[in-house]
């Protein structure tokens, strides 16, 4: 039996570390991450392990998205983006440019790639042209239904980042402010995209949480994984 389990950790050791090994990326642990790998088991796990890790952050995001890399920005010791990018697509989709942590650009890459994309077709049957954002960074407290709270904002480092609506390929225009009560096929996509973003963010709060979000997601690269 020893000498069985021997022969099996040498099977999977050659499979995971061989160059010519045939295991896909998707599964290979010590594969980066790509934006446009398919899911697995693994996703989560490589994900975590590239996010902690500006460099590997900066080598995932290029598989992805389009960006150029800027140097560290500090407002104040409570005010920064570290390590900051200047993001201008995801996928196929453009956006106005965004300058936020590379953190929070590799999550929205991710939900492109992997919710939005998928949404869009098939409910809409038609990709996104463009993403409209709010920014993401903003030295600010953090705003609640009542009032100031006192403590800053992940908008202070960047690490959140707020989308208002979405241009779609033949140019109409989805809005959280307009279209999040439609009944028909606009709310439906506005709702899917909602819930996959739970899926690529810590937090996730939209129209449905307060009114102070009623024409935008705040999406969160950290957070305690509310999605509302």
């Amino acid at each position: 039996m020893f000498s069985v389990c021997i022969l099996l950790f040498a099977l999977a050791l050659f499979l995971i570390v061989h160059p010519q090994s045939p295991l896909p990326p998707q599964w290979n642990p010590i594969k980066p991450l790509s934006v446009s790998d398919p899911i697995t088991p693994l996703t989560s796990w490589k994900l975590r392990q590239t996010l902690g890790d500006d460099s590997l952050c900066r080598a995932a995001l290029g598989t992805g998205a389009v960006f150029a890399d800027l140097p560290d920005f500090e407002q104040s010791e409570q005010c920064h983006i570290k390590p900051q990018v200047r993001l201008t697509s995801v996928g196929t989709a453009k956006l106005t440019p965004l300058n936020t942590r590379c953190q929070t650009a590799l999550r929205m890459a991710m939900w492109h790639q992997h919710s939005i994309t998928h949404k869009a077709r098939d409910i809409l049957n038609q990709p996104v042209r463009e993403i409209l954002h709010l920014s993401s960074y903003n030295c600010r407290e953090m705003r609640t239904a009542n009032g100031p709270t006192g403590r800053m904002s992940t908008h202070a480092t960047a690490d959140a980042v707020d989308i208002r609506g979405f241009v779609m390929a033949d140019g109409q225009r989805i809005l959280l402010q307009e279209h999040w009560q439609d009944s028909g096929n606009r709310g439906r996509f506005l709702r899917a995209v909602r819930d996959g973003a739970c899926d690529w963010f810590r937090l996730t709060l939209g129209p449905d949480y307060n009114a102070l979000h009623a024409d935008h997601f705040h999406l969160q690269h950290r957070g305690w994984g509310l999605c509302r």
